[in-house]
């Protein structure tokens, strides 16, 4: 037995009770529905970008509540194809789209990429969801006291709005969508694909928002916050921990049927890899998942991206 085996192989037998409510499936039913029902609104503007290998468009759609969510979404339109692969990049917590730059060995590939904020992170996108309390700390603790009103219940319908909009755009084949992310942008990933049967491979590093009552418990990264709100509303424990269950990731794990290619870091104290381990070791479809012993939060940085890109070649080659 290997190091990296000997020192992961505890994290495989790691299966932490379900908090799954018996109306799990029925809450997300209801919130899929309101987000289909709620108007798209798309708009797409051209760029006069330096590489005229590739069109750059910034783009922005509504979400459930009429926020508008911005992008970017880029046709690698060197190929000279009608129709590309779709890849959608959902980013880290406080980050948001990020700049065309940073996406174009997706390009290169031969993918469409979109790429768009979370709302009331660090890029353009705000919000217009109510909220009928306070939060404490960061925007993973706000709405919390309600399922109904929590942050990532916006934040995950904003995600599948980005797989319709993504699907409206006439270069991008839509029975080839690939969702793509690290950190939050690894756990929105993991939702995606949980709750929309469109994706056809999710890849996912260091993801976060799994087993959260760890991550709450232990203090670790965003999750802190709720932590933070819990010791100013201790008599709410019992419901916060409750509305959290209908984001965590281990109990959608069941759902998800598309490839799964992850990642984590043995040294990753913001998000722990024993706590996603809580959902990878509960999905059954096909997947992947890659170990990197010394690395922390960072993950596998530029090396596990050409692991991605490898990937794609030797499993999806036939769609370039």
């Amino acid at each position: 037995m290997g190091y990296v085996e000997d020192a992961s192989k505890d994290l495989f037998q790691y299966f932490p009770l379900l908090t799954k409510k018996e109306d799990f499936d029925e809450f997300w039913e209801q919130t899929i529905a309101e987000a289909q029902a709620a108007p798209l609104h798309p708009e797409r503007t051209k760029l006069d970008y330096p590489s005229k290998a590739v069109t750059v468009n910034e783009i922005s759609y509504s979400g459930v509540d009429g926020t508008r969510i911005h992008g970017w979404f880029i046709v690698p339109s060197f190929m000279g194809k009608e129709t590309y692969p779709c890849l959608i990049h959902y980013h880290g917590f406080g980050g948001s789209r990020g700049e065309p730059s940073e996406l174009m060995h997706w390009a290169m590939m031969g993918l469409a990429v979109l790429s768009v904020d979370c709302r009331e992170q660090g890029g353009r996108t705000g919000s217009q969801a109510p909220y009928s309390h306070g939060f404490s700390g960061n925007v993973a603790s706000k709405g919390v006291h309600s399922r109904y009103e929590y942050y990532f219940r916006h934040v995950y319908t904003d995600c599948l709005k980005a797989v319709d909009f993504a699907c409206g755009q006439p270069e991008v084949d839509a029975s080839r969508i690939i969702v793509e992310g690290g950190s939050q942008g690894g756990a929105l990933g993991m939702a995606v694909a949980a709750l929309d049967d469109r994706p056809k491979l999710a890849m996912v590093d260091v993801p976060s928002n799994s087993d959260l009552v760890e991550r709450v418990r232990g203090n670790h990264g965003a999750f802190g916050a709720v932590a933070d709100y819990l010791k100013k509303h201790p008599e709410q424990t019992d419901l916060v921990m409750d509305n959290l269950s209908y984001f965590d990731t281990m109990n959608m794990a069941d759902r998800i049927t598309c490839p799964v290619l992850a990642s984590v870091a043995l040294k990753d104290e913001i998000c722990p890899p024993l706590m996603y381990f809580a959902t990878y070791n509960r999905i059954q479809a096909e997947k992947e998942i890659h170990i990197y012993p010394f690395n922390g939060h960072e993950g596998g940085g530029a090396r596990h991206t050409e692991v991605k890109l490898a990937y794609l070649g030797k499993h999806f080659g036939h769609w370039f």
